[in-house]
């Protein structure tokens, strides 16, 4: 899987969806559709391909 800034994707634990901001290695800096944001890993995200 190859995640890129302005990707949006899926928090696979519970199903939050955001847009990713920076990278850092395998920290992705993702803004949340509620405005949040936090840092998280790679392997607890999901590309959304379907964005409406």
């Amino acid at each position: 899987m190859s995640l890129r800034v302005g990707d949006a994707v899926e928090y696979v634990p519970d199903g939050s969806k955001g847009t990713i901001v920076e990278i850092e290695g395998n920290l992705y800096h993702i803004v949340w559709d509620d405005h949040f944001s936090s840092w998280e890993r790679g392997e607890y995200l999901r590309k959304n391909d379907a964005v409406p």
